[in-house]
């Protein structure tokens, strides 16, 4: 089995790579801010029902730094580069976002060519896919990209797409023997292994917490967090996914209502704070006078989007959970860990 890095072990994303890592036999190091975070990173892990030992590793880089990273890739046949700024909270300036996603990518790529890394597996999004474009009837798909002067290209949008870019052209121009494959989540749900956590996992909280007065009318895909450390280990050593991007997406996209209401429907007295009617745009606007978290939503309303996940199935054989399953096993687990305001895990 090889040595695989990736990046960002205590976040969602990698924590679920790593879990799928060590389960098939690879041993496994990671980057994290700050190695004071190892024995939390260990309790996620356990949480997954994972106590690797020795079998795992942690380096200290970050990604406005160089220092740590030929340390983090030394011997790694691959790296799974998953490590990237997503804030709960609107940055001030776009650049806090972009520098670092789209710099720490180069960074991580340089380092993984010197080397000798076989390849390294980028973690980007439907943001770098699905936006600054005029509506369109059929799916976005690997060969979309987001157009940057839309009105509807946010900080993070523009940092996932630019760090992609780069990405891509870093290969073309200085990669040398280096391959890249990229995976692109939709929005990344499932079960949480601690209060650490991707950002639309927040929504399934707010929506249980009730602190939300009813649902604005946004859509968005969904996508089981262990399906897309499944596909990032699948583009990991597949032949075929050298050069190629994959959308991580498990079905078709949903309304905030429709989460709402499997929720509902799935989820039992748990679910008794979480609101069934749809908010109007016109009151969505006025909260966002107040909120600027609620301002990012704003060039989103009422607009449907879709993706296929048709390559990913075809070309690397990748068998998605559906939308509900993500969704039911994200408030399950939001349950199990008290992570709810009114959690019966708390009571207890």
């Amino acid at each position: 089995m090889s040595t695989v890095l990736v990046t960002g072990g205590s976040g969602f994303i990698g924590s679920h790579c790593i879990l799928q890592l060590l389960a098939a036999g690879h041993q496994v190091r990671t980057t994290v801010r700050s190695l004071k975070r190892e024995g939390e990173v260990r309790a996620m892990l356990k949480a997954g029902g994972a106590e690797p030992g020795a079998r795992l590793s942690f380096v200290a880089a970050d990604l406005e730094n160089n220092a740590g990273w030929p340390e983090a890739v030394a011997g790694c046949e691959y790296v799974l580069h998953v490590a990237s700024p997503f804030p709960q909270n609107v940055p001030k300036h776009e650049d806090e976002l972009i520098v670092p996603a789209r710099e720490g990518a180069l960074r991580v790529l340089r380092a993984a060519r010197d080397a000798k890394v076989k390849r390294v597996v980028l973690t980007s999004s439907f943001a770098a896919i699905g936006y600054g474009q005029a509506p369109q009837k059929t799916p976005f798909n690997e060969t979309s990209w987001t157009h940057l002067n839309g009105n509807d290209v946010l900080p993070y949008v523009k940092s996932k797409t630019l760090s992609e870019r780069a990405a891509w052209d870093f290969i073309a121009r200085e990669g040398g023997g280096l391959e890249l494959s990229v995976v692109n989540p939709v929005g990344v749900f499932g079960p949480v292994l601690g209060p650490d956590y991707s950002t639309s996992i927040l929504l399934v909280q707010r929506l249980m917490d009730g602190a939300m007065p009813g649902c604005p009318r946004l859509c968005f895909g969904v996508v089981d967090v262990r399906d897309v450390a499944d596909l990032h280990i699948r583009a990991m050593t597949h032949p075929a996914a050298k050069g190629e991007r994959f959308l991580a997406i498990a079905g078709d996209f949903m309304w905030i209502l429709d989460i709402a209401r499997v929720l509902k429907g799935r989820m039992g007295a748990s679910a008794k704070r979480v609101p069934t009617t749809q908010l109007p745009n016109w009151l969505v606007r006025i909260a966002a006078l107040r909120d600027p978290a609620v301002k990012q939503i704003l060039p989103d309303l009422g607009k449907a989007k879709n993706a296929t996940n048709e390559k990913a199935k075809t070309v690397l054989g990748w068998t998605p959970r559906s939308n509900e399953e993500c969704i039911v096993a994200t408030a399950e687990s939001l349950v199990r860990l008290g992570l709810l305001k009114h959690s019966p895990a708390k009571a207890s």
